[in-house]
């Protein structure tokens, strides 16, 4: 399909809490939605990227297609997409809403680091 990006092969994939400001000031709903950012190796992201952007102009909705850790099949709305060159290959920025009632996040303390901004 046109308006989703489908994942065939390999590990579910991992969806980190955004933290950027632009980025959260996108979520516009009547209900409760999670922004997350997940970073997919990918053969042409560029084009990847470009069919996004052809499914926003035409004012659709572009999807990430995805198996979760169980093995179930999901989708979920791309909110934004970026693709950025390694020495590797592309890898594919997207970020997407999850609904909050299926994602859960497990955020660590690292201990190692002095400058982490939380008090002792």
């Amino acid at each position: 399909m046109e308006n989703q990006i489908t994942i065939i092969e390999g590990p579910a994939p991992i969806f980190e809490p955004v933290q950027e400001n632009w980025a959260l000031s996108l979520t516009e709903s009547s209900g409760p939605q999670v922004n997350a950012l997940t970073k997919l190796r990918t053969f042409n992201g560029p084009e990847l990227v470009e069919r996004c952007y052809r499914t926003w102009r035409s004012h659709h909705t572009m999807y990430l297609h995805y198996k979760n850790e169980v093995g179930l099949e999901q989708k979920t709305p791309i909110q934004a997409a970026r693709t950025v060159d390694t020495d590797d290959g592309h890898v594919l920025h997207l970020w997407v809403y999850l609904d909050p009632t299926v994602v859960e996040f497990e955020f660590y303390r690292d201990d190692n680091n002095d400058d982490d901004g939380l008090e002792s």
